[in-house]
């Protein structure tokens, strides 16, 4: 019996040493910080797109972007300044972690809403994972009336889909990339041979050049444009300038419209011919909800 005691101490003794040791283990690895890595982008457009960024819970932002017509049509446009395409949106931080937006172009008319949830940020610390990834998708409508009254199309067919997975990684406090590949779908074509379902990667980056300022770059290459308009891909450069409360982008792009459907799949300006559109966005963020961990 004496034995047996002996051993149940033994076998007891060494499972409360090894549960201490499980629970140091497992304590030490909840102590490891991660450090996520923030300011991948200064704001939630790179250009034209999307960024990787959010606003943060209860958040308001209300920006207004503004696309001229080309340069290129010389002083009689005052180079483009008479011709212009403005979108007016509120986007809202949900949580930190997702955001809603709704928008309203003049070019077409065009209503637009999207939802972008963060799903994977970049961190580092004694563990680290690369990159941040977000999902974005849209839907748009356009309300122009371009057609004759007795041909009014249904509401489904002047819809537009947009799903696009933001993949994004800042290598050091000066330069970050992100991809973005990207797929839209036309509820309705102008031709047989346009195809509904459209697929695009865009690439983006910023260089940070001082303290507030930074270029910006985009591109999007267009797998299977649009072929009743001859669409070109889209490309742009610009300077992001951040003052106080807001972002000030001062842009230069062949596109002269401001959501996913349009500059991907509807641009017709080449960049590089001088089609080149001057243009703006500008935000101002509001807290309208204060933060629980505040």
């Amino acid at each position: 019996m004496k034995k047996i005691a002996l051993i149940i101490i033994l076998i007891g003794y060494h499972s409360y040493s090894f549960s201490q040791d499980l629970l140091s283990i497992l304590e030490e690895e909840g102590q490891q910080e991660r450090n996520y890595v923030s300011a991948t982008f200064k704001g939630t457009r790179i250009l034209n797109g999307h960024s990787i960024e959010n606003r943060k819970e209860g958040i308001l932002e209300f920006m207004i972007s503004h696309r001229f017509g080309r340069v290129n049509l010389g002083a009689d446009e005052l180079f483009g300044l008479d011709q212009s395409n403005i979108r007016f949106a509120f986007e809202y931080g949900l949580t930190d972690n997702i955001m809603l937006g709704v928008g309203r172009s003049s070019y077409e008319k065009t209503y637009d809403g999207f939802i972008k949830y963060s799903l994977l940020k970049q961190y580092e610390g004694s563990t680290s994972f690369p990159f941040s990834l977000s999902l974005f998708g849209s839907v748009a409508k356009k309300t122009l009336k371009d057609y004759d009254p007795e041909n009014e199309p249904d509401f489904d067919d002047r819809l537009f889909y947009t799903t696009q997975v933001l993949i994004a990684r800042k290598f050091s406090p000066s330069f970050s990339l992100q991809l973005t590949p990207t797929y839209i779908h036309r509820n309705s074509v102008k031709i047989n041979d346009d195809p509904h379902d459209i697929f695009a990667v865009g690439i983006g980056n910023r260089i940070k050049i001082g303290k507030r300022v930074s270029v910006n770059g985009e591109y999007f290459y267009t797998v299977n444009p649009l072929k009743s308009i001859n669409a070109k891909d889209s490309f742009a450069i610009g300077v992001d300038i951040e003052t106080g409360g807001h972002v000030f982008q001062l842009i230069l792009s062949n596109s002269i419209t401001m959501i996913e459907k349009g500059f991907i799949t509807e641009n017709t300006d080449d960049f590089f011919a001088g089609d080149i559109h001057f243009g703006f966005n500008i935000s101002r963020a509001f807290q309208i909800k204060k933060n629980k961990r505040e």
